[in-house]
């Protein structure tokens, strides 16, 4: 009984980490060597997203009915994004501003070695927008599925549940067994998730071991800055719109703690979509909202990404001597308002959209992203951490601003212990089987 603590994932993965961490650091070889553990999890969560998120979407908007509805809370989650997005956006470029990480290094770009980023920069000149909005459309219908495309994926399930929805009595079955597969998948990422500490051992192992806690130290202001601003972001920023909306920011991430600390450990927020659809649900978030929100929310609502974007440009321009205008960084960050829309859309997505903007804009030189490289890899675990934060109280937001969100229920939820993801799906199927016999029984009373 005395040890039963280390049977929450919460402990193992923290275990995990921790571990990874010091093996990394006195046998950076070995720590090196664990890579394809946190890999393979990666793998296996990425399985599970694209008919996760398919049969989420097309369940969720089928059972609402409402078309009407369906456009209206896209409408409102796009403008949320698009304004705390850039905020975000602006939020970092002041910090370097007046912080200056860079200032003082002196780099001489003709000495750096460009090979090293030779493959982000030529993935960058595809990322235009007509590009972007274009890729939106799958050339088959499974490749989606095949390549793991959120946004595509996200396409074929609006067609799906908008051509269910019109079926009416005929889609019923259709309907049904959607529902039943996704429970199904949701049984298959609960076993996955026994594997989280695996997978997180891995990763931290081969980061520290590859990269060396040395290198911290050699671009410390650059990561302190960066640190400071995602933390304050989530306090000062995400912290007011999640009381707005009824749920206090410490309770959510308490609440949120078993996420949080396997996309610490996997450096990408893609490892617990799965999990916080579920948890937003038992939360007391409608399925339709949180189907819809959250992966519309992992290709736009990058705050994490945005906070890096516009402080890594400015990190390399003043490392490199470069003076940029008020015009100039002005101009950076109307690109990046086009450009990181799309950072989620392929892997190291961050890194390339820094390299395709500065490209675009040509003020910055690209070379100076080398020296980026070193700590990228830091930087990834906390802009992960900080989208995945943004996506969950973007979630509660639309939620809240349709009058969906169940504030009672969230409150009981947030006030007891922490539920796995098995629990909270167990919740979330009572909840469902309790509405549905009580829309039975009522219209028995009807009748």
């Amino acid at each position: 009984m005395r040890l039963s603590w280390l049977k929450n994932l919460y402990v193992q993965v923290l275990i995990a980490v921790v571990a990874g961490a010091l093996l990394g650091h006195f046998w950076p070889h070995a720590g090196e060597s664990l890579k394809p553990l946190g890999d393979g999890f990666i793998k296996l969560i990425k399985m599970m997203v694209a008919p996760v998120v398919f049969t989420t979407v097309v369940t969720g908007i089928a059972k609402m009915g409402d078309l009407k509805r369906v456009g209206r809370v896209g409408l409102k989650a796009f403008i949320y994004f698009e304004v705390v997005t850039t905020g975000a956006l602006a939020i970092g470029l002041v910090v370097g501003e007046l912080l200056q990480p860079g200032a003082g290094l002196g780099v001489d770009v003709s000495r750096l070695d460009a090979k090293a980023i030779e493959g982000y920069a030529s993935a960058g000149k595809s990322m235009s927008t007509v590009d972007f909005l274009f890729n939106l459309v799958p050339a088959s219908l499974v490749e989606p599925f095949v390549k793991g495309d959120i946004l595509q994926v996200l396409l074929i399930a609006l067609l799906a549940s908008i051509a269910l929805a019109k079926m009416g009595k005929a889609g019923e079955g259709i309907l049904h067994g959607l529902d039943t597969v996704g429970h199904l998948l949701f049984g298959m990422v609960g076993l996955i998730m026994r594997l989280a500490p695996l997978g997180a051992l891995g990763a931290i192992g081969f980061t520290v071991g590859k990269y060396g806690v040395g290198t911290l130290v050699g671009l410390g202001r650059l990561l302190g800055a960066f640190y400071a601003t995602a933390f304050f972001f989530v306090l000062l920023v995400l912290g007011p719109i999640a009381r707005w909306t009824g749920v206090g920011l410490w309770r959510l991430l308490r609440y949120m703690r078993d996420e949080l600390l396997l996309v610490l450990g996997t450096s990408s927020s893609e490892s617990a979509l799965p999990s916080l659809i579920v948890k937003l649900e038992a939360l007391g978030c409608p399925k339709s909202i949180v189907g819809f929100v959250v992966p519309m929310g992992y290709s736009f609502n990058l705050d994490g990404t945005s906070i890096y974007l516009t402080l890594a440009a400015l990190f390399v321009a003043q490392a490199t001597g470069t003076h940029l205008s008020l015009g100039e960084k002005l101009a950076l960050l109307a690109v990046l308002l086009l450009t990181s829309k799309g950072a989620a859309a392929v892997t190291g997505g961050g890194f390339i959209t820094l390299a395709a903007t500065l490209s675009a804009t040509g003020h910055v030189p690209v070379a100076g992203m080398v020296l980026l490289l070193g700590v990228d890899r830091f930087m990834s675990e906390v802009r992960a951490l900080t989208n995945l934060v943004g996506n969950t109280v973007a979630t509660l937001v639309v939620a809240k601003w349709e009058g969906s969100l169940d504030i009672q229920l969230a409150n009981e939820v947030l006030a007891a212990p922490p539920p796995s993801m098995m629990a909270a799906e167990v919740a979330v199927e009572a909840r469902e089987a309790g509405e549905v016999a009580r829309s039975a029984s009522a219209s028995d009373a009807r009748g």
